[in-house]
């Protein structure tokens, strides 16, 4: 596919397909979603405003992070229509997934640390459950794997 023009306004579904690396389906269902918008031509075809480059290549980044379509969409709501964001608009968007993306590292942190052990109580390590959840206590606080759902806290430090 020839390489459009950099001042070219509106690109055809491949072009921007071929310029984030996503397939024309994906772009398809961005679309349908309300994560990105075109126009159609008096043929039907699609248009797109280049500015959807930036928002495509945004929206594969923050869900290879693990950010939700819901909070992904949430958050190009709030950026300027009928013009490219900027380096400003990006930074304040990451930084509102800051708080969210620490958790999600915190608890791949607890899942690999304690993996190897019992998760309590999912229950993974049956020999090791007697010792590590006795009475199936953690049972108590809920389903599923309570170790991993629920917060460390921090060692209590000697005064």
């Amino acid at each position: 596919m020839e390489r459009p023009s950099w001042d070219t306004k509106e690109l055809t579904i491949g072009q921007v397909a071929s310029r984030t690396g996503v397939a024309v389906s994906t772009l398809h269902f961005y679309e349908n979603k309300g994560l990105i918008r075109s126009r159609r031509t008096a043929g039907n075809q699609r248009r797109y405003l280049r500015e959807v480059v930036r928002r495509v290549s945004f929206i594969r980044v923050a869900q290879r992070v693990g950010v939700p379509l819901d909070s992904i969409k949430a958050a190009l709501a709030t950026l300027p229509e009928h013009r490219t964001p900027t380096s400003e608009d990006w930074a304040r968007l990451s930084e509102s997934w800051h708080g969210e993306l620490e958790k999600r590292i915190n608890a791949l942190e607890r899942l690999r640390d304690d993996l190897a052990d019992c998760i309590g109580c999912g229950c993974l390590s049956m020999s090791k459950c007697v010792l590590a959840n006795p009475y199936d206590q953690l049972g108590d606080e809920g389903p599923g794997p309570r170790r991993l759902l629920a917060p460390r806290t921090p060692p209590a430090e000697d005064a």
